[in-house]
């Protein structure tokens, strides 16, 4: 990319819980920057074997994630997609035509903001249950740091065939 992305630092030092959320936060960021600044027809461009796999459907895909995992399981709110993905494991992907990258990105800023409001409510050792399977909060950032980043290798991949921009 042209431009320096604006990402937050990670402390090398610190406390486990400052060190974690930074990294998210990181990643967030750049899941941010991977994907500004592309036209509607650009974030939907299919490059891969797999329709679903488009910056916009990544978009997407990582804002259910933060929902699910930090307001869902975290903070106990009903699954409201479940039903959803019963019917469709991958309906977070399909997005519809009329919605904005803009949205798209305001969308995934405002529950990134949400989770991390979340998080700030609980220690790392707080364990909550969801579907008989107990976690701690610990786990659930680890899980959304490898999820968000994984994704972040894809958006590099997207990117670079959408208009030839690469970057770190």
């Amino acid at each position: 990319m042209t431009e320096r992305p604006q990402r937050p630092n990670v402390p090398l030092t610190g406390g486990e819980s400052e060190i974690l959320t930074a990294m998210l936060d990181y990643h967030r960021a750049t899941v941010a920057w991977k994907s500004q600044g592309l036209t509607g027809d650009q974030v939907r461009q299919v490059h891969l074997p797999s329709e679903l796999t488009t910056i916009a459907g990544l978009l997407a895909h990582l804002t259910l994630n933060e929902w699910f995992w930090f307001a869902v399981v975290v903070d106990g709110e009903e699954d409201t997609w479940e039903a959803k993905l019963e019917q469709d494991p991958d309906a977070e992907f399909r997005i519809p035509p009329e919605t904005t990258l803009a949205q798209l990105l305001a969308g995934y800023e405002t529950q990134c903001a949400r989770s991390r409001e979340i998080v700030a409510k609980h220690e790392l050792d707080d364990e909550v249950t969801h579907k008989d399977e107990t976690f701690n909060v610990r786990w659930v950032l680890t899980h959304m740091i490898e999820e968000t980043a994984r994704h972040v290798g894809h958006l590099d991949v997207l990117r670079e065939l959408t208009d030839g921009l690469t970057g770190e």
